[in-house]
Parts: structure tokens; sequence; C-alpha cells
């Protein structure tokens, strides 16, 4: 057994394959084994791998399980001690793993951490997936040192220190095979979208931590399934998202955020609408919320499943306040204007 499996999940990207993987075969550490698992992809992947890339294991996957689902099956088939989740539009650099590693081996009360994610379109930018470690605020906007709505800021440093966050990205996310399945794993019912931050989150609720080890950075090309603007994605994250704070919301939480939610959801929708023009994105925030009414029952046991197993009273990375707030009207556009607010979570 390899100490760490690198298990990269693909469907329909063998271009993506044929471009990133030399890189991680190239530069991972011998004591990594690097896996494609296919979620049944049609555009020749398999063949090209057994072709060009002898040097990978792969698992083959019945159907398109999607992300959660579909990572969920494939690492059900991988035996070692850290599992690191890689998108295949991940370009990683000279001894990338050995800062994360040598983090986990000598921190064993963190679960799961993530490196610096640069864009590859502007390397001296964050990528917007994950950049240096994520956050969420009270209405649960996800946001991240490095990036907040689409403020993307420039690499200058300023977050080359080791933090413990909410969540790390599925862009590049290492986590004890341990503590993927004391949690469950990923939520396969999320299909893709928010599927992480709800993994993450449900780990600091029984008090496992969540980090970003900056030693490390890797390139993210972003978007290499759905483009940033897309009625599927739009859909995939109201609905994700709305569930994913039924789930881990505390009790007295709850009812609040989910009357500001509405209230925010349909805003975002008639924004969609009227600025960006967008009929399709407008009508997946119906679809979403609707969607999520509709399945809400069949996560109450999970909820009170989740709630039973809470051992901390406050979740590091889950900030009470509103960065919608923060970023139109206070005009706070960068991680570093919110400091200490962030790292204090009023």
């Amino acid at each position: 057994m390899k100490k760490t499996a690198i298990v990269i999940l693909n469907w329909n990207g063998r271009e993506m394959l044929r471009r990133y993987l030399p890189s991680v075969l190239r530069y991972s550490n011998e004591d990594a084994e690097v896996y494609v698992a296919d979620n049944a992809s049609t555009d020749g992947s398999l063949d090209m791998l057994r072709r060009e890339f002898s040097a990978c294991r792969l698992i083959e996957l019945d159907r398109n399980w999607g992300f959660a689902e579909g990572y969920n099956k494939a690492l059900a088939q991988v035996d070692a001690e850290y599992y690191l989740l890689l998108n295949s539009d991940i370009e990683v650099t000279h001894h990338w793993l050995t800062p994360m590693i040598e983090f986990m081996d000598n921190h064993p009360e963190v679960a799961a951490c993530q490196p610096k994610l640069l864009s590859m379109a502007d390397r001296d930018c964050f990528e917007y997936a994950g950049a240096s470690g994520g956050l969420i605020d009270r209405y649960g906007y996800p946001f991240c040192r490095g990036r907040i709505f689409d403020t993307v800021e420039r690499d200058n440093g300023q977050y080359d220190y080791q933090q413990e966050i909410l969540w790390a990205t599925g862009a590049a996310l290492m986590i004890r095979s341990a503590d993927y399945w004391a949690v469950g794993g990923l939520d396969g019912r999320f299909f893709a979208h928010n599927e992480e931050i709800d993994l993450c989150w449900r780990l600091g609720i029984i008090g496992r931590k969540v980090c970003c080890i900056p030693e490390t950075c890797v390139f993210h090309v972003g978007g290499g399934t759905l483009p940033k603007s897309n009625p599927m994605k739009t859909y995939l994250n109201f609905r994700n998202n709305l569930t994913m704070l039924y789930k881990c919301l505390p009790d007295e939480e709850l009812p609040h955020v989910m009357r500001m939610r509405w209230f925010l959801d349909y805003l975002a929708a008639f924004e969609m609408l009227v600025l960006k023009r967008s009929w399709g994105d407008f009508k997946a925030v119906f679809r979403a919320r609707h969607a999520f009414r509709k399945w809400k029952h069949e996560f109450r046991a999970d909820r009170e499943a989740i709630q039973k197993s809470r051992v901390v009273s406050e979740v590091v990375g889950y900030c009470r306040f509103s960065i919608l707030w923060q970023y139109y009207v206070k005009g706070k556009k960068v991680y570093s204007e919110l400091l200490p607010k962030a790292l204090g979570g009023q």
C-alpha cells in the first residue's frame, strides 16, 4: 500500500489528462500512487490512458456518477492513508506533495488540507475555485483568502502562512482516508458543486480541522466541466448550498438563515434576469429552490445525525457576518480587508 493515493476523477477530459497528467506523474513522491477514475467517458479517455499513461492505475465506473458519488465509488476501491482528490486540469510543481504530507503527519488533529491554487491563465493570480482556502458567511456564501465573489487577487505572498479554514477546494483536496469515511464521504446526492464545503463543514462540526498549506502551490485551469455562467451550474449551486445549510447549521441559526436566503435567492434571480439578461439562470434559481423543498425531507435524518455529532459550538471559518454586505455596501473587496472579522467570526 502506498501512503498517498492521488485520485483524478475524469469525465470526457481526455485532452486535459493528456496535457496535465504528465506533471502529476513526474513530480509526485515515490510513496504516492496515481489513479484515474473514469465516470464512463465517451471521448476515448480510457484508450488514451492505457496507451500513453501505463503508470496510472485505472478505475472504471459504470456510468457518470458526478463528482461526489464518483469519488465515493472510486475511493472505496483505493487503500491509502491519505487521499488526494485532484482535478484533471491541474498542473503541479516539483515536490508539491511533500509540504502537505509532512504537515498532515505532524498534525494528527487535521483531517484535510489544500495547497495554494493559482490560475493557469495568469500564474500570478489566485484561482477562483479555491485560492488560498475557503470560508463561508452567515448565509452560506463561500469566499476565499484571495477571492471574494468575482474579485480575484494577485498573489503577492499576502496569504503565505498556514491557516485553519472551513473548506478546502475539491480541485486539490488532501484528506485522511479515515476521516473521509468517518463522516460518510462526499454527499453523492449533490452530484456536483458545494460537496467539498459540505464535507469539510461536517468534519469541522466533529472537531476535526481543515487547513491551507501555501508552501506548495498548483495551477488550475478551472471551469473544466461547466462554464462559469451556466444554468445547470447555477441550479446545482443554489440547490446544494441550501441543502448544506439545512444539514449543518445549528438549531438556533437555521430559521433566521433560511428566511434570509429566501429573500436573497429571489433577489439574486431577478438580478440575473434584469442586469445579466440571463433567463436560464433566473429560472435555475426557482428550480433549485423548488428542488430543495421537494427533497428536504430526505436529509432530515442526516441533519439529526450531524447535530448529534457536534462537539464544537463554533466551526472555524463560519463567519457570522454577511459577505454581501461587506462586499457591496462596505466595499471590502479582498479578504485582508475583512481581518480580523473573518478570523473572529463576528
